[in-house]
């Protein structure tokens, strides 16, 4: 598992290209290891996962499956991959440039936000094989493209290409052919550029909020609200502004 930081976010690299990125025992544990290594950087404000070429992730590697390691593709904590389970506090943005296939698809699911070169492709196709998608495809698809779409991908298990997952919202950015991890460097340096505590914040607020009714959400915007405004890097913010200067964000 690749790792490497720069300015404000780190950039985790799945690094098994003879078998497309497939997830094996030492790629769940090292993406579980990588994201602690992330979170536990104060200078980290925002996190990348990729895939060396020429694919994203071709989901769980079958080998590993046919010699009775099914067990070990999941971390008690991230569950499949270290990652499709795991509670987060820092954004973490998919960078897509290839197929991102069966658990690939749902390791790119499992993150906020997602940057795809018009080379990558989406796809469940478990059913292929006698199986049924398991690590948050069948609950998480349906809520970031319109729910016959999801249904007829997982049904079908046919691929959705980068494309037209950009046109229905599944890909944030959709880029050249090779330069996926650039636009998210890119991305992650302007969602760096502002306060770590009310980016926590916000994103959390959001996450907690989704299944909640109005009157819960809104509890939970307050609840949120109160915890930015007690905060050093609020009155850091403001005398910014009014300074017009560039802030410095300590996170607190």
């Amino acid at each position: 598992m690749g790792y490497r930081s720069a300015g404000h976010h780190a950039v985790l690299t799945i690094e098994r290209p003879q078998a497309r990125n497939a997830v094996d025992p030492a790629v769940a544990t090292g993406i579980e290891q990588a994201l602690d290594r992330a979170e536990a950087d104060r200078q980290v404000r925002v996190v990348i996962l990729t895939g060396a070429p020429p694919a994203f992730c071709a989901g769980a590697d079958l080998k590993a499956l046919a010699a009775g390691e099914g067990d070990r593709l999941s971390t008690a904590r991230g569950g499949f991959a270290g990652i499709v389970a795991r509670r987060r506090s820092k954004p973490l943005i998919a960078a897509v440039d290839g197929p991102a296939l069966a658990g690939g698809t749902e390791i790119v699911l499992a993150c906020d936000l997602v940057v795809a070169s018009r080379a990558a492709s989406f796809g469940v196709p478990e059913v292929k094989r006698g199986l049924i998608a398991g690590a948050g495809a069948l609950f998480r698809l349906g809520a970031k493209l319109p729910p016959n779409l999801a249904m007829e991908m997982v049904l079908t298990g046919d691929r959705l290409d980068a494309v037209a997952a950009h046109a229905h919202g599944l890909v944030n950015r959709l880029c050249a052919p090779g330069q996926a991890l650039a636009g998210a460097v890119e991305m992650a340096e302007r969602i760096a550029a502002n306060a770590p505590l009310a980016l926590a914040t916000a994103r959390a607020v959001m996450l907690d909020s989704a299944g909640m009714t109005e009157r819960q959400a809104w509890a939970r915007t307050a609840e949120g609200n109160r915890t930015v405004l007690a905060s050093e890097d609020v009155r850091e913010g403001i005398a910014a502004f009014v300074e017009k200067r560039t802030p410095i964000w300590t996170g607190r």
